[in-house]
């Protein structure tokens, strides 16, 4: 049941794509007077479809104007598209019987440049106008969130970042004086500011750090530069864990591991690899009743088969920004074209690139941070396992009739296209909790 509910879900949503992308060509068709012969929802193979305004008698007696209408609006049998046959084109129909008669005054290929340019052009503006309305939509019902780069908030440095001074413990306060209040826009700041200085904390003490201009490039190439430094706090032990019962309880912060300290999450990862299988010491400390007083406790844990210890750490909260509905126009369009802008960076190779954005169930991204751990917890993976899930957040249709490579978060691929391609992805509404926990 809730695979055919996400089946029917994706339908949908594509269906509303194609509706509105195709609705763009017949917009400018019609307003430069083209004739357009059919406008269709899915494909009529065969001439077979599911309806049809020329061929259903309830059309034809309650609505006689649109039965009599020169176009044919209807839905096929096959959901691989849609497709507006537009009279003198050549399109996915694939009919050619225009070109072998004297041009026509309400035909396609009678019109000047620029009309059959805008007509040609025009579904592709519609979904960039679609996914406009749909974040100022969103901005002004749920607002923003977004992991603050509050005080406490440490990166977990990667190797570009450590040769060019960054160190993983440290706080970056900004850029050339001016404050990042996202966590996840670090990197891209940098970069887009083309940043000279950076400001960060490490320890008690402020530092400048000078940035190397010609390292920038290179910047923009890296994702994941800035990874976030998660302190390994326990949030909970699931029953199907091999620690499940043991003396750990939410709060504790492991903070050795053999006898090996352990700052950050990701410090364990690569203890863990050493005991796959066995069992290992870990001392904790776990917080008194009165204020900064700790008791530093150990305790023995099992190391399963693939260096993990089925133990969830606790994630730091989200900060939500709210919008007033004048106030989410602007910054929907901001936020489609920062998007669009970082869709069309060097780490992709699109020539043209179009963003778009679908969402139904929930509005808010997945946080940079998931990529950082080593799994969500089980409500917040991305499974079949929740019935309303659906949503495709970043958002891309790019480069027309060419290999393309289409990017998401941590998902670099290739993909040949006809024409253009959606590329979806499905979350349930856990993986956006402010405490989803990761695993070790």
């Amino acid at each position: 049941m809730v695979v055919l509910l996400k089946t029917l879900q994706v339908i949908l949503a594509l269906s509303i794509l194609i509706v509105v992308h195709e609705f763009g060509h017949f917009f400018f068709a019609r307003l430069f007077g083209i004739r357009v012969d059919k406008f269709y929802l899915f494909f009529d193979v065969g001439g077979k479809a599911l309806f049809s305004t020329k061929k259903s008698r309830f059309v034809a007696r309650h609505f006689p104007r649109l039965a009599a209408s020169e176009t044919d609006y209807g839905i096929g049998w096959l959901p691989l598209g849609g497709y507006c046959k537009i009279a003198g084109m050549v399109d996915e129909s694939m009919d050619t019987e225009y070109m072998k008669t004297p041009p026509q005054p309400w035909e396609f290929r009678t019109k000047p440049a620029w009309q059959r340019l805008l007509v040609m052009a025009g579904g592709v503006l519609f979904n960039f106008i679609l996914a406009i309305v749909l974040y100022i939509a969103i901005l002004a019902a749920w607002g923003s969130s977004y992991l603050g780069n509050g005080d406490d908030t440490r990166i977990w440095a990667g190797e570009l970042a450590e040769d060019m001074g960054f160190r993983t413990g440290d706080h970056i306060i900004g850029f050339d004086g001016d404050r990042t209040a996202d966590f996840d826009r670090l990197q891209l700041d940098m970069a887009r500011g083309r940043a000279r200085t950076a400001e960060v904390v490490r320890g008690t003490d402020t530092l400048t750090l000078y940035l190397d201009q010609s390292r920038l490039p290179e910047v923009l190439q890296t994702p994941g530069m800035f990874g976030l430094a998660l302190p390994f706090v326990v949030d909970t032990i699931p029953p199907v864990s091999p620690n499940y019962g043991c003396d750990l309880r939410r709060g504790d912060r492991i903070i050795s591991l053999d006898g090996q300290p352990v700052r950050y999450v990701q410090d364990s990862r690569k203890l863990l690899g050493q005991y796959k299988g066995g069992r290992v010491e870990a001392r904790y400390l776990r917080p008194r009743s009165e204020a900064d007083a700790f008791d530093t406790l150990s305790v023995m844990l099992q190391v399963d088969s693939t260096g993990l210890l089925g133990i969830y750490s606790l994630m730091p909260p989200f900060e939500t920004r709210e919008y007033g509905f004048w106030e989410a126009i602007p910054a929907g369009f901001k936020l489609t074209f920062s998007t669009f802008g970082a869709s069309c960076s060097p780490t992709s190779s699109c020539r043209f690139s179009i963003l778009l954005f679908i969402s139904s169930s929930w509005p808010h991204r997945v946080p940079p941070m998931m990529a950082a751990t080593d799994s969500p917890t089980p409500s917040a993976a991305p499974s079949l396992s929740s019935p309303y899930s659906f949503v495709a957040s970043p958002i891309w249709v790019i480069r027309f009739n060419a290999p393309v490579r289409l990017r998401a978060p941590n998902t670099p691929f290739r993909i040949p296209m006809a024409r253009s391609f959606l590329l979806m992805f499905s979350y349930p509404p856990a993986t956006f909790a402010s405490n989803a926990p990761s695993s070790l």
